[in-house]
């Protein structure tokens, strides 16, 4: 059975790895990852996707395969739904697994990819809640874990 994260970026890199970590931490190990690419972070895409290889790799899987969604323009609505409603559909019809995280990017991005997770049902919608600010920037393994509180609102409904 496989299992996929989905995911957008963020200038902090931290924002799209930490989830991924407490999500691994947590049992759910994807075996692969699809990121959605704004445009003008492209220069952090090569940091946030080693990063995520590194966190699978470390929670004892295999690289996980990676697919990039890059868009040209932030409000390419359709294709940031696109981007999160494909790997859904696609594990209901291979009985796999998706978890849509929309703890990074921004907020419209957010909304869009929580709506997504919802409605097309996939199996987690998480939200990493950071409690103290003042490990905002933190690599998960520097963050104690009672100012983390990884959400799934797929429990929440």
């Amino acid at each position: 059975m496989s299992r996929a994260w989905v995911t957008s970026m963020s200038p902090n890199v931290e924002a799209v790895a930490n989830p991924l970590a407490a999500a691994c931490e947590s049992g759910y190990i994807p075996d692969e990852i699809y990121i959605l690419e704004n445009p003008g972070l492209s220069d952090y895409l090569d940091r946030v996707t080693s990063m995520l290889e590194r966190i699978v790799v470390e929670y004892g899987s295999d690289r996980p395969a990676i697919d990039i969604t890059s868009l040209d323009s932030e409000t390419e609505f359709e294709r940031i739904v696109e981007h999160y409603r494909t790997p859904v559909i696609a594990a209901q019809d291979t009985d796999g697994m998706v978890a849509v995280d929309v703890t990074p990017g921004r907020k419209f991005m957010s909304a869009i990819a929580f709506q997504a997770g919802i409605k097309y049902d996939a199996e987690h919608v998480f939200y990493l809640y950071l409690s103290e600010g003042r490990f905002y920037g933190r690599i998960f393994p520097d963050v104690p874990n009672q100012a983390l509180d990884l959400i799934d609102f797929q429990e929440v409904f």
